[in-house]
C-alpha cells in the first residue's frame, strides 16, 4: 500500500498555515451572515376602506295622511317628521317656534295647500333651506276651474275645499307626486322609491275598487252625507255620495240656530237613515241635529286623524279611508264585507322611523 509522502504532513502540521485556515474559515462565515436575506418582520394587514354612508334625507309632512303616504314611499331611506299633531284641527294649526328648527334642516316639504296649512307654509318658507324643495300638493293635482266651495269653504271667501286626500285617486295623485320629488332629490335610491310606490298604487287601487262595491250595497236614496265637517267633498262624487251638508261654519265655530234649524229640515227632507260626527270633535249640536231629523247620530268619522297608533297596522292613509268607508257604508244600510280582507298597513316592512307628533 503507498502512503503519502513524508514531506506532506511536514507542510500541514506548520503553525501559519493553521492560522490561515482559520482565517479563510471565519471570512468565510461573515460572508455568508452578510449574504443570507434578513428575516422579514410580520405586519399587520391593511384596514378595510369603508365607504361612508350617506345621511338620509330629512323629509317634513303637515297632516298625518300626506305623513303617511311619504312614509309608505320613502320607507328607511327617509328620515320622516309630521308637522301637524294628530287631532288637531289642521286649519287652525299655529306651529311652535321650536318647528322652525326642523324645517330649517328638511330637504324636502311637503303640504296640501289650499289654504289649509298657512301658517306652516310660512313658516317652512322663513326658514327654507339652500338646495331644499317644498311640494305643495293640492294646486298640483287640480286645478283652479276643479275647486269645491261648500257650508265650510264658501266661494265668497275664495278658500276652496281642501280635503282632496279622502278621494283615494287624489290621493294616489299626492303619492306620485312625492315619488317623484324623492327620485329627484336621491336618485341613488330612485328603484327604491319607485318600487314602494308601485306597492302603495296596487293598495289604493284595490282599496279604490272594493269602496265602489261596497257603496253599491247602500239604497240609493240613503247615499247622502251630512257630516260635522265638510271633509269628504271629493269622496262623494267619486262615489255616488249627494253631500247634502255640514255643521261646521267656515269660522269653525258652531252653526246659527237658523243653520241648525235649516239642517234639521234637511235631514227630514232627505229622510237620512244616519249623520256623521266626529270622533276627535265632538259636537253636541250635530247630536240635536239627528235627534229632532229622526237620524241616527254615528261620531265616528276621521279625516285627517289616522285610526290606532304609530306602530299599528290600520295606523296610515289607507287605514283612515278604510274605516271611514265601512262606518259610512254600515250606517246607511251597506253592506261592507267588500272591505274585509283588505290590508291597510305599510307597504314597507318594518318601522321606517316616522314621527307623529301627539
Amino acid at each position: 500500500m503507498r502512503t503519502l509522502p513524508e514531506f506532506i504532513p511536514s507542510r500541514f502540521s506548520r503553525p501559519g498555515f493553521v492560522i490561515g485556515i482559520v482565517f479563510l474559515a471565519s471570512l468565510l462565515l461573515v460572508s455568508l451572515a452578510c449574504s443570507a436575506s434578513p428575516t422579514p418582520t410580520p405586519t399587520s394587514p391593511p384596514a378595510p376602506t369603508s365607504t361612508p354612508v350617506p345621511p338620509k334625507l330629512m323629509v317634513a309632512a303637515t297632516v298625518s295622511p300626506i305623513t303617511s303616504l311619504a312614509e309608505n314611499i320613502g320607507g328607511d331611506r327617509i328620515d320622516l317628521t309630521g308637522i301637524v299633531p294628530e287631532g288637531t284641527n289642521s286649519h287652525t294649526f299655529e306651529p311652535a317656534p321650536s318647528v322652525a328648527v326642523t324645517l330649517a334642516e328638511t330637504d324636502l316639504f311637503i303640504a296640501n295647500g289650499l289654504f289649509l296649512e298657512e301658517p306652516t307654509i310660512e313658516m317652512a318658507q322663513a326658514n327654507r333651506k339652500a338646495g331644499s324643495a317644498h311640494l305643495i300638493l293640492g294646486p298640483k293635482t287640480i286645478t283652479e276651474d276643479q275647486w269645491v266651495f261648500d257650508f265650510s269653504f264658501p266661494e265668497d271667501e275664495g278658500n276652496p275645499n281642501p280635503h282632496l286626500w279622502t278621494a283615494p285617486h287624489l290621493a294616489l295623485k299626492y303619492a306620485e307626486f312625492i315619488r317623484d320629488e324623492l327620485v329627484a332629490l336621491d336618485p341613488a335610491n330612485a328603484d327604491y322609491y319607485r318600487g314602494n310606490f308601485d306597492k302603495l298604487s296596487a293598495k289604493i287601487n284595490d282599496l279604490d275598487q272594493r269602496i265602489y262595491q261596497a257603496v253599491e250595497t247602500i239604497p240609493p236614496e240613503n247615499r247622502k252625507l251630512l257630516t260635522y265637517h265638510d271633509s269628504f267633498p271629493y269622496f262623494g262624487p267619486r262615489y255616488g255620495f249627494e253631500i247634502i251638508g255640514a255643521i261646521q261654519p267656515s269660522d269653525f265655530t258652531e252653526p246659527s240656530a237658523r243653520e241648525v234649524a235649516s239642517l234639521i229640515d234637511q235631514v227630514r227632507e232627505n229622510n237620512v237613515p244616519a249623520i256623521f260626527g266626529s270622533e276627535v270633535f265632538p259636537s253636541p249640536v250635530l247630536e240635536q241635529i239627528a235627534r229632532e231629523g229622526g237620524a241616527e247620530f254615528v261620531d265616528q268619522l276621521r279625516d285627517d286623524d289616522l285610526p290606532g297608533g304609530p306602530g299599528d297596522p290600520e295606523h296610515t292613509y289607507m287605514g283612515l279611508i278604510l274605516e271611514d268607508v265601512r262606518i259610512i257604508t254600515t250606517a246607511l244600510g251597506g253592506d261592507p264585507s267588500a272591505l274585509e280582507g283588505y290590508d291597510p298597513s305599510h307597504v314597507i316592512e318594518g318601522e321606517s322611523g316616522a314621527v307623529y307628533p301627539q
